[in-house]
């Protein structure tokens, strides 16, 4: 299984950014996907996260509400959107995959990762 985010980049406090994860080498509807960020010198922390088959979401209370994610299962993609960013939200941002349909906030749990994607944001 290989999973390969983009849509990182420099933007200003208060922007808006759209990650994407693409997928690849299992079925992808039946796995949770979720998405984690670390920035520098922390801990990996969860981000948001989606189930398999029913798609229920759950988010970390520090991006409830500014940030949404979301899958196409026809194009093997899960999206992260972004809104009101804040300097705190700047991270490499990591996309993970379960073998199982059930989201998870312990990132121990997943399976499969991809490459980190940056994301700054200025103040």
């Amino acid at each position: 299984v290989q999973l390969q985010a983009s849509g990182g980049g420099l933007v200003q406090a208060g922007g808006s950014l759209r990650l994407s994860c693409a997928t690849s080498g299992r079925t992808f509807s039946n796995s949770a996907m979720g998405w984690f960020r670390q920035a520098p010198g922390k801990e990996r922390e969860f981000v948001a996260s989606i189930a398999g088959i029913s798609h229920s979401t759950y988010y970390a209370d520090s991006v409830k509400g500014r940030f949404t994610i979301s899958r196409d299962n026809a194009k093997n993609t899960v999206f992260l959107q972004m809104n009101s960013l804040k300097p705190e939200d700047t991270a490499a941002y990591y996309c993970a995959a379960r073998r199982t349909i059930t989201g998870s906030i312990n990132p121990r749990v997943y399976d499969y990762w991809g490459q980190g994607t940056l994301v700054t944001v200025s103040s």
